[in-house]
């Protein structure tokens, strides 16, 4: 994803009226979006609590946790705001522990939270490497495991949606160790998928492309038009496109689909190269 300029603050009021709501078997239903207080997390908080889910809002700012949970309130969705680092064994004890005491259990986890950030190989030492591991393989690892075993002893069964990159197909220039871990968690899920199916609890993976998250400065308008036109549908997705397909994966139209890489990216991957710039 090219990250150019600040996160914006979305309107969670003309998002919530923009998505119209499609399973009505998700009413009632509590889903957990870790990363939630902001982009692709808070597009498909959004989109859940449309659906008439509840939703467990998570981030590790207490502020923006509190925002986004007393906006989607506003809006008539039932909210659960939990502010937890994910990075560590203790972070995933208390988001699930607060859910399972409020909502009594978990139907659906989508596992967003992660580091972005790209480096070069030489920049990355072993601290870089420790934290990216925990941030984008431990804290999903570790949710997944609190939720699967709570749909596999309630024999509720469930849906598990790992947010992804395509940079988990194919590398970036600059992507590391970002790439690696979403290499493996796309091998994540598909193991996940495989071990947790006889429970009926289903395991996929959503790998977006370029997500406009954050507001472009005017004096980056033009590179940002021309990373743009290198995109087969000529422009940059949105949250909500994402939050569509994890509605889409947590609903009944996609209960014989399991072990799946999503690609959500404009036609990207299945590009050689863009037409502009050809090899």
């Amino acid at each position: 994803m090219m990250q150019i300029g600040k996160h914006r603050r979305m309107d969670v009021q003309a998002l919530w009226n923009a998505a119209p709501a499609r399973y009505p078997e998700l009413t009632g239903r509590t889903a957990v979006v870790t990363g939630s207080s902001r982009g692709i997390g808070l597009g498909i908080a959004v989109r859940l609590a449309r659906e008439g889910m509840r939703v467990v809002v998570n981030g590790r700012t207490a502020e923006t946790v509190q925002e986004v949970s007393t906006a989607l309130t506003a809006c008539g969705a039932e909210v659960l705001a939990v502010t937890a680092d994910l990075e560590t064994p203790a972070g995933v004890d208390t988001l699930f522990d607060q859910t399972l005491t409020t909502y009594g259990g978990v139907d659906v986890l989508v596992n967003n939270a992660a580091d972005v950030k790209r480096y070069h190989f030489f920049e990355v030492d072993d601290t870089l490497l420790d934290h990216f591991l925990q941030a984008n393989i431990g804290g999903p690892y570790r949710c997944a495991m609190r939720a699967a075993r709570w749909m596999r002893d309630t024999g509720r069964g469930g849906s598990i949606i790992n947010i992804s990159s395509i940079g988990g197909l194919q590398a970036h220039w600059t992507g590391l160790p970002y790439d690696v871990t979403k290499g493996a968690l796309n091998m994540m899920t598909m193991a996940m998928a495989l071990e947790l199916a006889q429970y009926s609890i289903r395991v996929n993976a959503i790998a977006p492309g370029a997500i406009r998250t954050y507001e472009v400065p005017q004096e980056y308008r033009t590179d940002w038009e021309q990373f743009q036109a290198r995109i087969p549908l000529g422009r940059a997705g949105h949250p909500m496109e994402i939050g569509a397909a994890a509605a889409y994966l947590s609903s009944n139209d996609a209960a014989y689909i399991t072990g799946t890489i999503l690609p959500v990216d404009g036609g990207v991957m299945a590009q050689i190269y863009p037409k502009q710039s050809p090899i």
